[in-house]
């Protein structure tokens, strides 16, 4: 199971249905991100689904548990795939992806791994 030490949570409102440990990005609320280049905010934490309009509590530093959505290993910087899901971030030479942090544990899709928050961004 994901290590996790959640170092501060943000309570905000969701804008869209936002599945529990997803990557989120900032609209005109929470959304799940959907591409390696949205401006990543967080991880949604909880164990169950949160509606547009309800609140929704998102890790915005320390460890915090992901769902991944490919295969990842210890050490890999993480962005998010077109559902919100952690994948390592592979940008084409001269594009960049914008990262959620870097992998804590190594997983392969669907597992419910471990992210060192430390949004940023990565250049190929």
């Amino acid at each position: 199971m994901a290590n996790k030490n959640p170092l501060l949570i943000k309570t905000l409102t969701a804008a869209g249905t936002v599945n529990p440990y997803r990557i989120v990005k900032d609209g005109t609320g929470m959304v799940q991100a959907a591409a390696a280049t949205d401006k990543l905010f967080g991880v949604a934490e909880g164990t169950k689904s949160v509606a547009s309009g309800e609140r929704i509590d998102v890790i915005v530093a320390g460890i915090a548990p992901v769902e991944y959505g490919g295969n990842v290993s210890i050490g890999d910087l993480l962005t998010s795939d077109a559902n919100g899901k952690a994948v390592a971030a592979a940008p084409s030479a001269g594009s960049n992806n914008r990262i959620i942090g870097i992998a804590y544990e190594a997983g392969v899709s669907g597992d419910i791994g471990s992210v060192l928050i430390s949004q940023g961004s990565v250049q190929g």
